[in-house]
C-alpha cells in the first residue's frame, strides 16, 4: 500500500480547483444530509467545508438545494434500505429542477453491489464517491458539473489497499462548543458480523501533532466538549500511544472536557484507565461494547475476548473511575445463540450494571462471515431477546441514575431542546435544567430527581 497521507501538492490541487468552481457555483445552496455514527458526523463536516470553499451555501433543507449530498451508512440493512427510500423522494425535486445535483459518498458507496443498484435504479443520482475520496470532493463536482455524465470515485481496491488520510482541508462545524477530531480511521478487527473493514479500509491513524494542533485549536476558540473518533479508537498508533495522546491532550490548558469513541475490550489497557481517573479533563464516560455474553458466540463474533475477561476490565473501570459511566452494544440473535446463550448476555448486564445499552437486532450484512453462518435465528426470537434486554436495563439505568440525587454536578448546557433547557455532564447523562441558560457553558447543578435516562437539576 502506498503512503496512506495524501500529498502537500495534492490538497493544493484540490483547492486550486475549488477557486476555479467558486465562480460557477456562487450563490447556489448545497445541503449534506447525514447517516450513521460520529465518524459519519464528522466526515460529512468536512464534505460542508469543502462544499464552501468551492461556493456553496450549506444549508439543512435538502428540498431547497441546488446539490446534495448523502453521506450515508451500512451497519445494517435496515438503515441501507431506509436511506435509499429517503433518496429516492429527491428525485421528484430534479424532475423539476435539472440543474440539481445528487451525490451518494460513504459506507455504501463503497459496497460494489449497493453502487450497481444505484447505477441501475437510481438513475437521478449524479455521482458516487468512496470513503477515501472526500479530499478529491472539488475535483469530483467539476468533473460532474463539465461532463453533465455520471460519475464514480470509488477505490476498487481490496479493503487492506486503500484509505488514505487528508489534512488542511476545511471543516464547518455543526456546533460552536462540541466538536469532533477523527484521530484514526478504518479496522482492523474484522468481527464476523461487521461490515467497516471492508468499507473503511485497514485502520490507520492520524500524525499525534496535527490531532494536537486541532484539539489546541479548538480549545482556544471555546470549544467545550471535544470528542476523539476511530472505528476503534484506543487501537491509535501514532507518535504516541492512544493513552499517552489522551494524557497530553487532557494537559492543554483550558476549561473542557475530552471524550472518545468507540472503544475495542481487547485495547482496553489498565495504563489507560488509570490515567482516566487521573484527569478530570477526561470524561467520566465509558462506552466498552460487548457485543455479546457467551464465550462460544465471541468467538463465532471474532472479538477476542472472553465474558470473564470483558467483565473484569468493566470492574476495574467502574472500580478506579469514581462516578463513571459505562455504555455498551449488544447484538440480539447472533446465528446459532440459544436461549441459554442468551442468558449469558443478561448475566453481563446484571454484573456490570451499565449505564445505557445500545442493542441491535442481528442483521446480516453481504460480504461478512455471519451473513453465510448456518444457524439464523428468526427475526420474532431476536425481537424478544431484544425486548427482554431493554426491560432488564430501564431498570438498571434508574438504579444508576438514583444514586446521583443529592450530588452537584458540572453541566455542559445544550440550551432549549423541545421546550426544555437541558445538558449534560461528564458522565454524558442528559440533565432537565430547571431555568432558562445559553447553551454552550458549564453550570453546576443539583441533581434532584432521577428517571432511567435523564437526570432532574437545579442550578446553583
Amino acid at each position: 500500500m502506498e503512503s496512506i497521507f495524501v500529498s502537500t501538492n495534492e490538497i493544493e490541487k484540490q483547492k486550486a480547483i475549488a477557486g476555479e468552481l467558486r465562480g460557477i457555483c456562487a450563490g447556489k445552496k448545497a445541503a449534506v444530509k447525514t447517516y450513521g455514527c460520529q465518524q459519519n458526523e464528522a466526515d460529512s463536516e468536512r464534505i460542508a467545508g469543502t462544499l464552501m470553499l468551492c461556493g456553496y451555501e450549506i444549508i439543512d433543507d435538502e428540498t431547497e438545494a441546488d446539490l446534495v449530498i448523502v453521506n450515508t451508512c451500512a451497519v445494517r440493512e435496515h438503515a441501507e434500505l431506509k436511506i435509499l427510500s429517503s433518496t429516492g423522494r429527491l428525485k421528484n425535486k430534479k424532475e423539476k429542477n435539472r440543474d440539481m445535483l445528487i451525490g451518494i459518498c460513504g459506507c455504501m458507496a463503497q459496497e460494489k453491489h449497493r453502487v450497481e443498484q444505484i447505477l441501475k435504479s437510481y438513475t437521478f443520482i449524479d455521482f458516487i464517491f468512496g470513503t477515501d475520496m472526500h479530499h478529491r470532493l472539488p475535483e469530483i463536482l467539476q468533473t460532474v458539473i463539465s461532463t453533465r455524465k455520471r460519475q464514480v470515485f470509488v477505490n476498487e481496491k481490496k479493503h487492506n489497499e486503500f484509505g488514505v488520510i487528508s489534512e488542511d482541508m476545511p471543516v464547518l462545524r455543526q456546533s460552536d462548543y462540541k466538536a469532533w477530531v477523527s484521530i484514526m480511521y478504518g479496522c482492523n478487527n474484522f468481527c464476523s458480523y461487521c461490515i467497516v473493514p471492508y468499507v473503511r479500509g485497514r485502520e490507520r491513524s492520524r500524525s499525534y501533532h496535527e490531532i494536537m494542533k486541532e484539539v489546541r485549536g479548538l480549545v482556544a476558540d471555546g470549544y467545550k466538549d471535544i470528542t476523539l473518533l476511530g472505528q476503534n479508537v484506543n487501537s491509535y498508533s501514532g507518535e504516541k500511544d492512544f493513552p499517552h495522546l489522551l494524557e497530553d491532550i487532557a494537559k492543554i490548558d483550558g476549561d473542557f472536557w475530552v471524550r472518545f469513541t468507540t472503544s475495542h475490550p481487547k485495547d482496553v489497557s489498565s495504563e489507560l484507565i488509570d490515567i482516566i481517573a487521573a484527569n478530570e479533563k477526561i470524561a467520566r464516560h465509558f462506552h466498552l461494547p460487548f457485543q455479546a455474553g457467551n464465550d462460544r458466540i465471541l468467538s463465532l463474533m471474532n472479538r477476542r475476548y472472553t465474558k470473564q475477561q470483558y467483565i473484569e476490565k468493566a470492574l476495574e473501570i467502574k472500580e478506579k473511575i469514581k462516578g463513571v459511566s459505562i455504555t455498551t452494544d449488544v447484538i440480539c440473535g447472533f446465528p446459532t445463540e440459544t436461549e441459554e446463550d442468551f442468558l449469558d448476555t443478561l448475566d453481563v448486564v446484571k454484573t456490570v450494571g451499565f449505564d445505557m445499552i445500545f442493542t441491535f437486532v442481528y442483521s446480516p450484512r453481504k460480504g461478512t462471515p455471519a451473513a453465510s453462518m448456518e444457524g439464523q435465528v428468526p427475526h420474532d426470537e431476536k425481537v424478544r431477546r431484544f425486548n427482554a434486554l431493554s426491560e432488564l436495563q430501564n431498570e438498571n439505568a434508574l438504579k444508576n441514575n438514583q444514586k446521583f440525587i443529592g450530588q452537584t454536578l458540572k453541566v455542559l448546557t445544550d440550551g432549549l431542546n423541545n421546550g426544555t433547557y437541558t445538558g449534560r455532564c461528564s458522565q454524558n447523562k442528559v440533565v432537565v435544567l430547571d431555568k432558562p441558560v445559553e447553551k454552550g457553558v458549564f453550570v453546576n447543578a443539583e441533581i434532584i430527581d432521577a428517571q432511567p435516562y435523564l437526570l432532574i437539576g437545579k442550578i446553583k
